[in-house]
């Protein structure tokens, strides 16, 4: 699991793939466009995608979709044009379809299958930070490879990056439980949908259950509260900082300090897993406060260095309630679509996505990109007071 995180992130691209779209004659505007085509895509494959894991092999979905990243990565550096790179965004779209839902399905119930369900937040603590880990390589490696090799060189050790990540899928053990995949059978299946009866019946399943439980649906919802802006936002990261004042072979390294937060976030979501909604709102009240005095602070004349480490903070206390808020679901599902009710969440999360992109690519075109990062803060202010005013049902925590 470690190793598949990290190498899914290990991509050199990542970095710099804004700087590629606007080095290739991209405005801010195309730019946003092929992130909203992105989250479409996801939109589109994130719940049946979900039902097909639950129906045939989680383990499937995470070995094919590195494929189609492969793919994408290879189009955009043989013939890096608009259409090129919107046909990635699908094929990464597609992957990222296949992997939500199934990934956090597939750990969940190997874990209960070992009889350790309660070291979830802890092992997909560890596994985020793997991947950050991965991230903050390709980081680090970015701007020595750009300036050697360009986005040839890049663009081809992205594309053995995805090949790798999908060998080792191939390697992940999966234990279905019989009983749980019984129950799903054995919701009734209308004539019509015989041909793949195992799929509907899992859609279904999982649609029933986010609809009737008021704790899963309220799980379920609070995921894309959390995860979807901060997600958006890392696209742009590259360019806030470039607009700061960095150099682009220098970019890559403030960057990484970003990363270095999202990490810390990551290792402590094992200890902060009993988090109850007062401090888990506090979390996210201060996150959203460090991002707007970090994106503020260049802009305002001061140093670069001190709008990066607030920034830094806020992506730690982001990934650390992103973490946190996919394991209150987990432990909230009961039903036999696992998959398929947290790629209900991966829906929601990519939707709320498509609206940030648009909304961004709309106010960065009048003014900062400093300014518009702070603007976006504002959601997360908003959350933690909705959490801060909401009365605790009957075995809910505080």
């Amino acid at each position: 699991m470690y190793a598949y995180s990290l190498l899914d992130d290990c991509v050199l691209l990542y970095p710099v793939y804004a700087l590629l779209f606007s080095d290739a004659g991209l405005s801010v505007a195309q730019i946003s466009s092929l992130f909203v085509l992105w989250s479409l895509t996801g939109i589109v494959l994130e719940v049946p995608s979900g039902a097909l894991a639950d129906a045939v092999s989680r383990r499937l979905l995470l070995w094919t979709g590195p494929l189609l990243t492969a793919a994408g990565f290879a189009l955009w550096t043989v013939a890096p044009s608009y259409w090129t790179f919107a046909i990635g965004f699908v094929l990464w779209g597609a992957k990222g379809a296949f992997g939500s839902g199934a990934l956090e399905a597939l750990v969940y119930e190997e874990l209960a299958h070992l009889g350790a369900a309660d070291r979830y937040a802890h092992v997909m603590g560890r596994a985020r930070a793997a991947a950050l880990v991965g991230v903050m390589t390709a980081t680090a490696l970015a701007g020595p490879v750009l300036g050697a090799g360009g986005y040839g060189v890049m663009g081809a050790a992205s594309v053995g990056a995805c090949v790798l990540t999908a060998v080792v899928a191939g390697r992940f053990p999966e234990h279905r439980d019989r009983e749980t995949k019984a129950a799903t059978d054995a919701v009734p299946t209308p004539a019509s949908e015989d041909s793949s009866p195992g799929w509907a019946a899992s859609l279904r399943a999982g649609l029933s259950e986010a609809r009737s439980n008021r704790t899963v649906r309220e799980a379920l919802l609070l995921v894309p509260a959390v995860t979807a802006v901060w997600g958006a936002l890392d696209e742009y990261t590259p360019l806030l900082v470039r607009e700061a004042g960095a150099t682009d072979t220098v970019v890559p390294w403030w960057l990484l300090l970003i990363w270095v937060g999202a990490t810390a976030g990551s290792l402590l979501a094992g200890s902060l897993r009993g988090l109850g909604t007062a401090g888990f709102a506090a979390l996210l009240a201060c996150a959203g406060a460090a991002l707007a005095a970090g994106a503020a602070l260049p802009a305002a004349g001061l140093p670069l260095p001190a709008g990066v480490a607030l920034v830094a903070l806020a992506f730690c206390a982001f990934q650390l309630t992103t973490v946190l808020a996919d394991t209150r679901l987990q432990n909230s599902i009961t039903g036999p679509s696992r998959a398929t009710v947290t790629s209900l969440a991966g829906a929601a999360t990519e939707l709320t996505t498509v609206t940030v992109y648009g909304t961004y690519g709309l106010l960065a075109s009048t003014t900062t990109h400093g300014t518009t990062f702070a603007v976006f803060a504002a959601p997360y202010l908003l959350t933690a007071l909705m959490l801060a005013c909401k009365r605790p049902g009957p075995g809910e925590d505080t």
